[in-house]
């Protein structure tokens, strides 16, 4: 180039200016074709930018060709539901496997809904708050007004079941002055005891009267607690006074109450061992009485001694023993007989089960126990010759009585054993018995009946039998 723009020795100087001016030309055309036609790959740039604008293009490309398919954007929740295939997860969605389908689930993260709850108190935004979110001041304000709000309901909800109540009862006193109107007066039990009791023991009163009085009082003293009430006001004193009375009605009658509030009631039946109430039942038993008199007092001397070991021992001390024998032993007195040994038959058993429970619970020294222990009930049936007694009770025709003799017999046994051997009688009697029993427990057996009345019987007198041989 150099020897180009040297002027040539002898050229003259107008060609000389022409020839600089196309070589100016030449060199501006080939400056230009070569910028219309340069290739990439000689650019002037540097490596590291080709390469990154590079990538940038492929990755423009491949979203290019992804955006060309059409995908069903997933919508999570906070529960976990199960993603289909080609299903599009947004981003920061919380994506598991659940080992058990073998398909995958997606929730939200649970801090997306306070990230947007903050983004949204940024802008301005009502907050979408849960209850996690109260305050504690909020969470007492709340429960006040709830508890506020409940009680009103509540005092409105008792306001109308007091009045609806009210509409179907009325109250005692609007009634008791209806009846007061119409001559009719409402008593409590305790009240008509009183009553009652005051009818019995006025000397005004007619025998009818009086009568009348204790058979109404009797319904009454059934309940427990209604012959403890009997107590609180002295009405039991009365009635155990009434034994005394010379009319046979009265002393039928005070001992048919006085067997119903003795019944299974322990505390009467103390205070009636300390008002005199065996004595009197005793005496009446003894003496010459009217049949249906002595009923009713053998009733209430029952229900005075059954559980309670004390009155046993006292009547014990008393000769009972002896006055029930007399009674046995009486003319016209069989069903009074049948009582008396099943009386005797209870309280043999009651002590039994007494001394066994004892000994099931291992309990050495228990007050009843030891109670029971000073009753020498069986010595005393042996002395007052209650084993000849019983053994000669059988030949009473009814079946009901034997099958009351055949179990006082058997406990007696043990006591009484060498009483049945030296007794002839008895044995006969137990064979005959056997041969009775044993046609009507084949005409049960022929009526189907494998556990009937008389094979029970019919066993009973086989384990006698056998007991004696």
């Amino acid at each position: 180039m150099r020897s180009l723009t040297v002027p040539p020795q002898g050229l003259p100087p107008s060609r000389m200016a022409l020839l600089g001016m196309l070589l100016g030309l030449l060199m501006a055309s080939c400056f230009t074709f070569c910028l219309s036609h340069q290739n990439p790959e000689f650019a002037l740039t540097s490596p590291e930018k080709s390469s990154t604008k590079e990538a940038e293009r492929k990755e423009t490309t491949a979203e290019e060709e992804l955006d060309s398919e059409v995908l069903e954007v997933f919508h999570p929740t906070h529960e976990w539901q199960a993603l289909r295939p080609g299903q599009a997860v947004p981003v920061g969605s919380h994506v598991r496997l659940n080992l058990q389908t073998g398909a995958r689930e997606v929730k939200l993260q649970e801090e997306d809904k306070f990230q947007s709850n903050l983004k949204a108190l940024k802008k301005g935004k009502r907050l979408d708050i849960n209850a996690n979110t109260y305050t504690s001041q909020d969470l007492k304000s709340a429960l006040a007004k709830f508890k506020e709000g409940t009680e009103v309901e509540s005092s409105k909800e008792d306001k109308a079941r007091q009045a609806k109540i009210k509409r179907l009862f009325r109250p005692i006193e609007e009634l008791k002055k209806d009846f007061e109107e119409l001559n009719v007066v409402i008593e409590t039990d305790m009240q008509i005891m009183v009553r009652l009791i005051n009818k019995f023991n006025s000397s005004s009163s007619s025998l009818e009267e009086k009568i009348a009085a204790l058979f109404d009082l009797e319904y009454y003293v059934h309940q427990m607690d209604n012959a403890q009430d009997l107590l609180s006001f002295g009405g039991l004193q009365v009635v155990i006074n009434g034994l005394n009375s010379t009319e046979p009605l009265v002393k039928e009658y005070a001992a048919f109450v006085l067997g119903a509030a003795f019944s299974s009631n322990p505390k009467v039946q103390v205070e009636a061992i300390e008002g005199g109430a065996l004595q009197k039942l005793l005496v009446i038993l003894a003496t010459e009485q009217p049949l249906t008199a002595k009923k009713k007092v053998l009733f209430a001397l029952c229900s005075l001694l059954r559980h309670f070991p004390y009155a046993q021992q006292q009547f014990l001390k008393l000769g009972g023993l002896q006055v029930l024998r007399s009674l046995v032993q009486a003319k016209g007195t069989e069903v009074l007989a049948v009582r008396v040994v099943t009386l005797l038959y209870d309280l043999v058993t009651e002590k039994m089960f007494a001394e066994e429970e004892a000994e099931l619970t291992q309990e050495t020294s228990p007050e009843k126990l030891q109670q029971y222990r000073q009753v020498h009930l069986l010595p005393g049936l042996r002395e007052q010759g209650w084993c000849e007694i019983t053994a000669h009770l059988l030949a009473l025709p009814e079946h009901d009585a034997r099958e009351k003799v055949l179990q006082t017999l058997g406990a007696l046994l043990a006591t009484c054993r060498d009483r049945y051997h030296q007794d002839p009688q008895l044995s006969r009697t137990l064979v005959r018995l056997q041969a009775e029993y044993q046609a009507l427990a084949t005409l049960e057996l022929q009526d189907g009946e494998d556990e009937g009345y008389f094979r029970e019987l019919l066993g009973s007198i086989n384990s006698l039998l056998k007991e004696l041989r």
